[in-house]
This record gives structure tokens, sequence and C-alpha cells, in this order.
């Protein structure tokens, strides 16, 4: 599983880093976790606002920085990302 946090390296950025980490981590998913911090690749996804999460490709949530628990829902539930609604 891959978890993509998106955005240019602020604070929030980092939060959501460790939150996705600690959320893999209770949940028990070998994840690969990448940084994406080149803003082409981010608009790509259909991201316009940071810090945003991807798991496998698809956004999850930007603009705001998710709860772990929310988080873990998104690894074990598969819960519908931005534009899967």
């Amino acid at each position: 599983m891959k978890i993509q946090i998106l955005g240019a390296g602020c604070a929030k950025c980092g939060l959501l880093e460790r939150r996705a980490r600690e959320a893999a981590a209770l949940a028990g998913v070998n994840a690969e976790i990448l940084k994406i911090t080149d803003p082409d690749e981010i608009v790509d996804m259909g991201v316009l606002v940071t810090p945003a999460l991807a798991v496998d490709g698809a956004v999850k949530k930007a603009g705001t920085v998710p709860s772990v628990e929310e988080i873990i829902g998104y690894l074990r539930n598969g819960a519908p990302g931005m534009h899967e609604r």
C-alpha cells in the first residue's frame, strides 16, 4: 500500500506524515509513505489545497489534517476519497 503526503513541506504536512505513520502502525498495514512536493504532480492528482493525503493514488483528504482514527479508516475500510463519492 502507498500512502502519499502531498504538500510543500509545511508544518501541517509534517503532522500529516506523523499521523499517517502512526495510523499505518496501529492498523497493522505495511505501507510505503511517499512525500510529493512537486506542485505540478499535486495538481495532476486534483489537489488544489494542501496538505493532502492519498492512499494508492486516490486522494482521501485535502486542506486539513485528518485524525489518526480517520486515516485508519481510509487504510482499513477503503473509505471513499474526495473524487470517489
